[in-house]
C-alpha cells in the first residue's frame, strides 16, 4: 500500500503544476522581484513598479497557488543578439546615467534619450524582462507548461537597432523566436492600444 501510495505521489503533478488529465491548464509566472526598483525617472508614464504591484495583487488573492513562479535567468548579450544588433545591446551594456556625455551621438542613432531615457541599471531591466519571456517560450516548448506570464515583458516598439515608445529590448520576438524553435507557426496577438511595430 506504501509502495502504490508513493507510486502514485511520484506521477501527481507537482503542487501549482495543472495536469493535463484534470483538464485544468499548467501555469508558469516569471518575476523578478528587483523589476519594480528601476525607474525611469521623474514624471515618465513608464513605471515598473506597477510590476510589483501586480505581483502583490496575485499575492493577495491566493493567485500564485494556482501556478509555478520562477525567477527568470537574465537573458544573455548572445540571447538579447538573436535579434538586436550587437553594436546596440553593446551600447545598452555600457551605458549609464553617469557617462551619457560620452555617448551623444549614439543616443541619437539608436534612439535614446526622452521617451527611452538613460537609468540606472537599465542593461539588467532589459535581461530580466527578454528573460522572462524567453524562460517562458522555453517552458511552453518543452511541454511542462501551458501558459506562461511576464509582466515585465511586452515591450513591443523595441527595433533590432534602436530603442522607442520605452521598449529597449525586444522581449516578444526574443520569445517568439525560441518558440519557433519547435514550431511552424506562432500567432502574435497585442492587445495593447498601440501598434506593435518592433514585432
Amino acid at each position: 500500500l506504501l509502495h502504490r501510495a508513493r507510486a502514485a505521489q511520484a506521477r501527481a503533478p507537482h503542487p501549482g503544476v495543472m495536469s493535463r488529465a484534470s483538464g485544468k491548464q499548467r501555469v508558469c509566472y516569471f518575476y523578478d522581484s528587483d523589476i519594480g526598483n528601476y525607474y525611469y525617472g521623474q514624471g515618465h508614464p513608464m513605471k515598473p513598479h506597477r510590476i510589483r504591484m501586480a505581483h502583490n495583487l496575485l499575492l493577495n488573492y491566493g493567485l500564485y497557488k494556482k501556478m509555478e513562479i520562477y525567477r527568470p535567468s537574465p537573458a544573455t548579450f548572445d540571447e538579447l543578439r538573436k535579434f538586436h544588433s550587437d553594436e546596440y545591446m553593446r551600447f545598452l551594456r555600457h551605458i549609464t546615467p553617469d557617462n551619457m556625455g560620452e555617448y551623444t551621438k549614439q543616443m541619437q542613432r539608436f534612439n535614446v534619450g526622452e521617451d527611452c531615457p538613460v537609468f540606472e541599471g537599465l542593461y539588467q531591466f532589459c535581461q530580466a524582462s527578454s528573460g522572462g519571456s524567453i524562460g517562458g517560450a522555453v517552458k511552453l516548448n518543452k511541454g511542462t507548461s501551458d501558459i506562461a506570464i511576464n509582466w515585465a515583458g511586452g515591450l513591443h516598439h523595441a527595433k533590432k537597432s534602436e530603442a522607442s515608445g520605452f521598449c529597449y529590448a525586444n522581449d516578444i520576438v526574443l520569445a517568439i523566436l525560441e518558440l519557433l524553435k519547435h514550431h511552424r507557426r506562432v500567432l502574435y496577438i497585442d492587445i495593447d492600444i498601440h501598434h506593435g511595430d518592433g514585432v
